[in-house]
């Protein structure tokens, strides 16, 4: 079973737990026995393209949070290995501002949430309807991104049928482009395990203990992981591992939960083919 955990975030971003500190989080990835782990929060903007609020740390706020994650490294080094990164999105025109990140962590991942429109206008994944050329754009901007060796793993890489039920030829499309540039880059690509939690025992954010069969009836309202992208997914020679994106407290004490639940939404079959990174 997987021992670790790269995505991981803080109050900083806005809309995770506010009350939770950072060690809170360590605390409960030690309790449930992983061995590394690493915060990537939503990366601060040098230039602030993505406007909304409550999605990302400032960019002021940068050095604090990077200083403060290597403090708890030292802090908890006999106990857990921990490292500091952000969850950032390829943008183009934004490749040396990315890079200057990268050099500044020790953990990378690229969280593609949103795209530009012809007009250069931001156009979001589940908010808006995107047109079979924005559905390419996105593949490529993921393609972009990991022929510029800037993500160590790629979150979420089917984040794209958020809102969507129907997986046809384009979508299909897009997971072959996605699919044949992780195997040729060698970069793995992640089960990411927060849309089924917020759909199960996180429902209108609060914390539920329903038994996991009750969770179960519900995953009919989970857009990803997707079953179809998977199965895709294993015909390639590519590496894969699971995010737990935690957001929250009692997140992390789900895990093995969680990734019964994904076991479920993607079928046990398709995931005896995936090859799981083991560290």
């Amino acid at each position: 079973m997987q021992n670790f955990n790269y995505h991981s975030h803080t109050f900083r971003c806005g809309h995770a737990d506010l009350e939770a500190k950072d060690e809170d989080y360590v605390k409960e990835y030690i309790k449930m026995g992983f061995k590394k782990i690493a915060f990537t929060d939503h990366c601060p903007e040098k230039n602030v393209i993505d406007k909304r609020p409550k999605i990302r740390m400032d960019y002021s706020e940068k050095d604090e949070y990077i200083s403060e994650i290597k403090s708890l490294k030292e802090k908890y080094a006999d106990k857990i290995e921990i490292k500091v990164g952000f969850e950032i999105e390829y943008l183009p025109g934004e490749e040396e501002n990315l890079k200057e990140l990268k050099n500044e962590s020790e953990k990378i991942i690229l969280g593609q949430h949103f795209i530009y429109d012809d007009e250069y206008q931001l156009k979001y994944c589940g908010n808006s309807d995107f047109t079979d050329k924005e559905f390419i754009r996105y593949a490529n901007y993921i393609q972009n991104a990991m022929e510029l060796n800037l993500p160590d793993i790629v979150a979420h890489p089917d984040m794209y049928m958020f809102g969507r039920k129907d997986f046809g030829e384009i979508e299909s499309r897009v997971a072959n482009i996605i699919c044949a540039s992780a195997e040729k880059y060698k970069i793995p690509l992640e089960i990411n395990l927060n849309n089924i939690f917020h759909n199960t025992y996180f429902e209108n954010r609060k914390l539920n203990n329903e038994d996991i069969e009750k969770q179960k009836a519900k995953l009919n309202n989970v857009f990803y992981p997707c079953e179809n992208f998977w199965e895709i997914a294993s015909k390639y020679d590519i590496k894969v591992v699971y995010g737990i994106d935690t957001h929250f407290r009692g997140q992390i004490l789900l895990w093995n939960e969680l990734i019964e639940l994904a076991s479920e939404v993607i079928g046990k079959d398709i995931i005896k083919k995936l090859n799981f990174v083991e560290e």
